[in-house]
């Protein structure tokens, strides 16, 4: 018997997490120069980090020796989203909150509900707990609220969901989704995750951090991964009830955040300006992204994050003649999409060098 059948049979049965293509790697594979290459597979932002994030990280560099302190970020992002400092959870990435909640409220003999097609790490975190994953049919390519609710069994503890939605950018209405939470169990936690919100026009957007005092199995998650350009120092948050976060808190890691990254996330919440200026980049990149797959008479999920998916029918083999010209985007068929590729909307030579690619893979 192999040491790996000592394992529990719930992880070895987990399909490990697919990254987009580092730069480094295409490089290596097709004698690339680093320099020519075209990364849009990851949703990081095409601008950076703030500048503000890099001088309050490099001033930090000198302070690495010490534990890191959360109180001066928590404070922030609690005066920032309007709830007491004990409601407030960080993580290194959103991905680490979204892995705690699991810990907390699933283990074997209990089930958690997501949409086909939604964020990878939500099937890992609870399948990881040995609780059972149960998928509905998406609607749309996005959630089906409806057969969300009636998918909740006597054993549910989490609801998934992700607004927008990774990967394929359906947004709901936040009418629909505070409905949904009127319905839902009391019992049952629900993830709303919103990694993507700051991209969303003001219009859309929502005071989802206020709605904590209503339902107190509400768990909001952001990330300073995306806008915010600090997708390599890792952090991220959770906004919810007092109660939940002192569980969350207990299986946290007690330094799950550096010290780093606490600079830098502290800095980059108060650059404003930056926030405007990656806003109106993505703005006009999405306009000519769309434009451009719409001229190839591509089929396109409306895109409401930093990122565009289309179908272009053999996936697989539009990839690879893109990545020979040096052009990373996200292929999509672990999310039960063979037909699309998921792109990042970059700078506006980068999402030109990106159409012109894909016209000659096509």
């Amino acid at each position: 018997m192999s040491l790996a059948e000592q394992a529990l049979p719930y992880v070895r049965a987990i399909s490990p997490y697919q990254p987009g293509k580092p730069i480094t790697e295409l490089a290596r594979e097709m004698g690339i120069p680093v320099e020519s290459i075209v990364k849009l597979a990851s949703n990081e932002n095409p601008l950076g980090m703030s500048p503000k994030a890099k001088k309050a990280v490099e001033a930090a560099i000198s302070g690495v020796e010490r534990y890191p302190d959360q109180f001066d970020l928590i404070k922030a992002v609690a005066g920032r989203t309007g709830v007491a400092q004990d409601q407030v959870v960080l993580g290194n990435g959103s991905n680490d909150v979204l892995d705690l909640v699991a810990r907390v409220f699933l283990a074997p003999g209990r089930s958690a509900v997501f949409a086909q097609h939604a964020f990878a790490v939500y099937p890992l975190a609870t399948l990881s707990t040995g609780a059972e994953l149960i998928v509905t049919a998406a609607k749309d390519h996005g959630h089906d609220l409806d057969a969300m609710l009636a998918a909740i069994r006597p054993d549910t503890r989490i609801v998934w969901i992700a607004n927008p939605n990774n990967p394929t950018g359906n947004f709901l209405p936040y009418p629909e989704v505070r409905t949904f939470l009127e319905a839902v169990p009391k019992h049952v936690v629900v993830v709303l995750d919103e990694a993507y919100n700051e991209y969303l026009p003001p219009a859309d957007r929502c005071d989802t951090a206020g709605w904590i005092k209503d339902f107190p199995n509400l768990v909001v998650c952001r990330t300073l991964s995306k806008i915010y350009g600090l997708a390599g120092l890792r952090i991220g948050y959770a906004l919810t009830s007092a109660e939940v976060a002192d569980l969350m808190n207990r299986v946290r890691q007690p330094f799950n955040v550096n010290n780093l990254a606490l600079a830098g996330a502290l800095a980059a919440l108060d650059d404003d300006a930056f926030l405007h200026a990656s806003y109106e980049l993505n703005r006009r990149g999405m306009a000519q992204i769309v434009t451009g797959l719409e001229r190839l008479q591509l089929e396109v999920i409306k895109p409401h994050g930093n990122f565009v998916t289309f179908k272009v029918g053999d996936a697989a083999a539009v990839n690879q003649k893109l990545l020979q010209q040096g052009v990373i985007v996200r292929p999509i068929a672990g999310y039960g999409l063979p037909e699309w590729l998921r792109v990042t909307i970059g700078t506006e030579p980068e999402n030109t060098r990106f159409l012109e690619a894909l016209e000659k893979a096509l």
